[in-house]
Formats: structure tokens, sequence, C-alpha cells
């Protein structure tokens, strides 16, 4: 008898035991992570563009847009130079760039954004700072921003200190 049921007479070397792909790996086809976040932690810094189909935590510093995430959260710490769009922002630090959200944006107390917001819904708690133009429609849902004039009623918001 083997250990873990092998047979005792398999001597085939390591590389031929391993099965081979056939194929190069790509995104579309490795597994789904949806319950495991992309953390950019505290002391961190990436430049670049950062692309994710899920939630994307950042505590460090992103030189760069964030595209196609579930859920951004900024952190108290971190920091966005560049573009988030996102169905979903928590933001807590400080972002630098346009946020474009198809769903919601939170403005928490410890946040500062000098951009524009475009989205369906926002809350900006007590304390936080937007130094720019919030626009509330379903443009944000198309993934773009529309250059039309504002409907009466519905133009930009402007948030004093």
């Amino acid at each position: 008898m083997s250990i873990f049921n092998k047979p005792p007479n398999d001597t085939k070397p390591l590389g031929e035991r391993i099965p081979q792909r056939s194929e190069p790996t790509t995104m579309a086809s490795l597994p789904q992570a949806e319950a495991t976040p992309s953390i950019v932690a505290p002391g961190m810094k990436v430049i670049g563009d950062l692309e994710s189909s899920g939630v994307v935590k950042i505590d460090g510093i992103v030189e760069g847009s964030i595209r196609g995430a579930r859920q951004v959260l900024l952190g108290r710490s971190g920091t966005v130079q560049g573009d988030i769009h996102a169905d979903e922002a928590v933001l807590a630090g400080k972002v630098i760039g346009t946020v474009v959200a198809a769903e919601r944006v939170e403005v928490q107390s410890t946040c500062r954004i000098d951009g524009d917001i475009h989205t369906k819904s926002i809350v900006v708690l007590e304390g936080g700072i937007i130094n720019g133009n919030v626009r509330m429609d379903d443009a944000a849902n198309r993934g773009s921003v529309s250059s039309t004039a504002p409907q009466a009623g519905r133009g930009p918001l402007a948030l004093s200190q």
C-alpha cells in the first residue's frame, strides 16, 4: 500500500505527470474572485490605471484611473490622483479627479474631492469637502458624462463650507 492511494508503480518523472495546459491563461479564463477585494495597502503606491470587476480598497496612493469596479472603498489614508469609474464609491480619503458612479457615491467626513462627481445618488456627511460640480442623473449609468445644458431643477449642486 502506498501513501495517498498512489499506485506504487508510477515511476514517471515529475514533469511528465503534470498535465500541460494547451491554451494561454487570459483574464477571461480566470475564475471570478468576487469575495476577494483588491487592496492598495498603506505605504503602497501604484502608478498606472487599475481595472477590476470587484471591490477595490485603497489605503495607499494610486496615480491613475480606477475603472470597472463594482465598488471602490477609499480609506482615510488613501489618495487617488485620477478618475474613478465604478458602480459605487465610498470615499474617506483624497480624490483629485472625476468620480463617476452608476449607482451611489458616499463622501465621508474625512473626504476631500477636487473634481466633479457624476452619479445617480449621493450622500455627503458633515465635514466632507467637494471642490467641483455634482451632477445627479442617469448619465453615470451609461458610463459617460453628457455635455448638454442642465435640465430645469437638475443643474450642478453648489456646496458651501
